[in-house]
């Protein structure tokens, strides 16, 4: 005979039954998008030098201009500059007045570049000797073997012959 025992008080509820509901599976990222054509890259640095008077109207450049510095400026994208931080960049401080903006902004593109950025080192090989099984026992040992397999099946193979 069984006795049942209930820890609870007369009277109060049971306590539900904890439930754990499994952890969201983690989110993979994209992949990153492929890189621009140069003509494209060139572009977006053209438009992103002509709007520069917009933020400052001490930086009229003239379509000229745009254009040769349009090369300085795609640099900056090439290595993940954001082209608010290039824009930023190009227009904080600037003197009072501006006597040549685009012989100032020849200089900041060239003094300021930033650093390529790092690439992803090649994966490490797992460290500590890798095992495989013998072909003939499944005993599992160290590699390198050109037979495929364990010292002691090798022995007897060669005594056997």
């Amino acid at each position: 005979m069984h006795r049942t025992i209930s820890y609870n008080r007369p009277g109060a509820e049971p306590k539900p039954a904890r439930t754990t509901t499994p952890p969201p599976p983690p989110a993979r990222k994209a992949p990153p998008p492929p890189p621009l054509p140069l003509a494209e890259r060139h572009r977006a640095a053209a438009a992103l030098l002509a709007e520069l008077r917009v933020h400052d109207p001490r930086l009229l450049l003239s379509e000229r201009d745009v254009h040769r510095l349009a090369p300085e400026v795609t640099a900056w994208l090439d290595r993940g500059a954001h082209p608010d931080a290039v824009r930023r960049t190009l227009c904080a401080d600037l003197p009072d007045p501006v006597a040549h903006p685009a012989a100032l902004l020849t200089h900041r593109l060239r003094t300021l570049l930033p650093p390529q950025l790092p690439t992803a080192p090649p994966p490490t090989p797992p460290s500590g000797p890798r095992f495989i099984e013998c072909d003939d026992c499944g005993h599992p040992f160290p590699p390198p073997t050109p037979d495929g397999l364990c010292t002691k099946c090798r022995t007897a193979a060669r005594a056997a012959a």
